[in-house]
């Protein structure tokens, strides 16, 4: 089973979104692995024809401009035939969409009259339907007003329903519900023998099957979209979560018909499964009482809390912060936050640029003038450290385990990896990196001459109200700091996270913080208590395509055209999972904290995301 922990969200609703071109409109805008199985795409109907209006002519000789992938003929066309005010970088944005999608093999009309015209498309690359919506001016030449392509439910193509229909007298669709009666049943022995017996190459990752299954609750089948005697594909949905995944399982040809392969990828939420939106009393009614049902499963151990125009609305705490001494968790309780840090470091280095001291486009070199690779000195500016597009690589892995002791300071990790050089050539793409944000640390110590921790202590934490946060080391009493707990490999059992915890949190990650000193940091940030008006939109305003949304300065930028949805940054390591979200439209603040594996905090604050009202 492919699994990653780390990767969530969006795929082909980003990219369509990028392409709305409204006149004087800006554009608008999970769990393991990110990804989606490639579908076969349907060609367009044989009595498929654009009407003969200026709307229909108009889309014709637009996709024409598409389909040529070419910025030349895409800028030349936009000049004669969009509006005056069309967004400087439509060449650029088409050509990404281009690159996604492949093109369009259309379907249907659904709407049609001289100056707008509505059709239904599916994509070239992956099947997927899209809605292509054209207005165009009342007068001659009739130029493009404006072009939107937006999701659509077509259902897959026939010959997926045809399979579907079929497939459950298969031994694919057999094999399939033997394995998920057997996965969702948690019992171990159970699951064992079934693998012994039916998927014989999977015995060796039994622990980490019986870990996954702690993680999800199992999975309900939601959907079958294509089926044969060897192979299936369909969607299915977490027990305890809002996540979808499509799975593709393949059996031998031959009795028993073994598995042979079942993989799972984690998708962004179908059509047609959509979750309504509910009243602000019916979501925290809904969220207190999995908060209940998940703490009683062993799932969740945290707290929670949820404001709204910086008022508390809903807050509460659940399980153990200590289980060998019976120390429950309150509001008060220290959680170890592991990559939210990431936000007050960057808060941190935008308080510099603002001061003058620092400037966003110097090579990091400028700051950290005896750094050991000069690759990186010169040539990894400060914000694409911000934005992890530097290629500095991570600092997790044998290396870090081998020394994790001895790394006390920030510059004691420069000294183990700063002679390595860019992964790939700065600002070309986006890679999560640990090491560049540790890096902004240094800097914020050689610009103040402060520690870093003195620093975020005076410039983030006291400003903001942060009483009982910190980065105190492990090997230093903290009142209040609950112990990680993390699932043994071996047996599935809670145990300490003390083993894999660095002397001291960074700039990178890591300290403790509660859920009452997030809600003070998110009201004081959009209170402009810590950056000015134009400093704050600059920190938390996307600036890459990352994680199915957009890449801030140490945020993540999860919001729509239309300025719905949240801001803000997660963390999650063996034993501590949290999250942060921010809505600067509805004024919501959701933050959650727990002294578990991920996801458990992260299933919480994803289910009130998709429930609250907007």
């Amino acid at each position: 089973m492919e699994q990653n922990p780390h990767v969530n969200r969006r795929h082909l609703r980003r990219f369509l979104s990028l392409l709305v071109f409204i006149v004087g409109v800006a554009p608008a805008r999970s769990a393991w692995a990110l990804g989606h199985l490639a579908q076969t795409p349907s060609p367009a109907p044989a009595e498929f024809k654009f009407p003969d209006t200026p709307a229909g002519r108009q889309l014709q000789a637009w996709l024409a401009a598409f389909d040529s992938g070419d910025r030349a003929t895409l800028q030349a066309f936009a000049a004669k035939n969009m509006a005056a005010n069309t967004p400087p970088d439509f060449a650029d944005q088409t050509l990404q969409v281009r690159n996604e999608v492949g093109g369009f093999n259309f379907q249907k009309i659904e709407e049609s009259s001289e100056v707008r015209l509505v059709a239904l498309a599916r994509t070239r690359t992956s099947g997927e339907g899209v809605r292509v919506i054209i207005e165009v001016e009342a007068t001659e030449p009739h130029r493009i007003a404006s072009i939107q392509l937006q999701p659509a439910e077509l259902g897959p193509p026939e010959k997926q329903l045809t399979e579907a229909a079929t497939a459950r007298e298969q031994p694919s669709f057999r094999q399939f519900t033997a394995w998920l009666a057997a996965f969702n049943s948690g019992d171990r022995e159970k699951y064992r023998q079934f693998l012994e017996s039916n998927f014989p190459s999977r015995v060796k990752s039994l622990n980490e099957d019986m870990n996954f299954r702690a993680r999800t609750g199992g999975f309900e089948l939601r959907k079958l979209e294509q089926g044969s005697a060897t192979q299936l594909a369909g969607l299915i949905q977490e027990r305890d979560s809002d996540q979808f995944a499509r799975f593709t399982l393949e059996v031998e040809t031959i009795w028993p018909h073994h598995i042979v392969s079942l993989g799972l990828m984690a998708i962004a939420r179908p059509a047609g499964f959509e979750i309504p939106r509910l009243t602000e009393t019916q979501a925290l009614a809904a969220v207190k009482a999995l908060l209940e049902k998940n703490t009683a499963t062993g799932q969740f151990s945290g707290a929670v809390l949820v404001a709204k125009s910086g008022r508390v609305i809903f807050s509460g705490a659940y399980g153990m912060a200590d289980r060998e001494k019976k120390i429950p968790n309150t509001l008060d309780t220290r959680f170890r936050i592991g990559s939210m840090n990431k936000m007050f470091t960057s808060v941190s280095i935008l308080q510099l640029a603002e001061a003058g001291k620092i400037n966003l486009g110097d090579p990091v070199g400028k700051y950290i003038t005896d750094y050991p690779n000069q690759e990186i000195a010169t040539q990894v500016t400060v914000d694409q450290l911000l934005t992890h597009t530097g290629g500095t690589g991570d600092i997790f892995g044998p290396e870090f385990d081998a020394h994790r002791k001895e790394l006390r300071t920030l510059n004691d990790y420069v000294a183990l990896y700063g002679k390595r050089g860019p992964e790939f050539e700065p600002g070309t793409q986006w890679r999560y990196s640990n090491y560049g944000m540790l890096l902004l640390g240094v800097v914020i110590e050689r610009v103040t001459g402060q520690s870093y921790y003195d620093y975020v202590q005076e410039h983030v934490y006291r400003p903001a109200g942060m009483t009982l946060s910190g980065s105190q080391p492990e090997d230093e009493p903290v009142p209040g700091r609950a112990v990680g707990y993390m699932r043994s490999e071996a047996t599935g059992a809670w145990v300490p996270n003390t083993g894999t915890l660095p002397y001291r949190g960074t700039s990178a990650g890591g300290g403790y913080s509660t859920v009452g000193d997030f809600y003070r940091f998110a009201y004081a940030l959009l209170g402009h208590r810590l950056l000015s008006v134009a400093s704050t939109d600059l920190l938390i305003t996307g600036k890459v395509d990352a994680r199915g949304g957009r890449y801030a300065y140490g945020f993540e930028d999860m919001r729509d055209a239309n300025g719905n949805g949240y801001v803000g940054h997660g963390g999650g390591a063996p034993g501590m999972n949290g999250a942060l979200k921010i809505y600067p439209k509805s004024s919501y603040v959701i933050v959650v904290l727990s002294n578990l594996d991920p996801p458990a905090a992260q299933q919480i604050s994803d289910f009130l995301d998709n429930r609250l009202p907007r």
